[in-house]
């Protein structure tokens, strides 16, 4: 069985920065895509950015320039910089992985989730 655990949301003024962290833990044999998201209250998940194995990445494009998505294959994380916060990123975010175990089968996996709120 495998989990993602994620952490690192708070509270924060606008302007500042936050880093997430995502692990993932378990009968892992490999990672393939990498992804963050967030839920807004009253509105739907939405996708963040996503990272591939080999490091290519996609931002939703209202956050392109201020977050920066990251993992380490060794240590099977990915993390999430945000800089330069508003208000409306205020969100539970959500970590995502497509995790394939010992047996060869691939899932697709989520993290609990982190709260992030951004206010003065």
């Amino acid at each position: 069985q495998v989990q993602l655990v994620a952490s690192g949301g708070g509270l924060v003024q606008p302007g500042e920065s936050l880093r997430l962290s995502c692990a993932a833990s378990g009968s892992i044999s490999s990672i393939n895509l990498m992804s963050w998201h967030r839920q807004a209250p009253g509105k739907q998940r939405e996708l963040v950015a996503t990272i591939t194995r080999g490091g290519s990445t996609n931002y939703a494009d209202s956050l392109k320039g201020r977050f920066t998505i990251s993992r380490d294959n060794t240590k099977n994380t990915v993390s999430l910089q945000m800089n330069s916060l508003e208000p409306e990123d205020t969100a539970v975010y959500y970590c995502y992985a497509e995790i394939r175990d010992r047996w060869g089968i691939s899932r697709g996996t989520w993290g609990q989730g982190t709260q992030v709120t951004v206010s003065s």
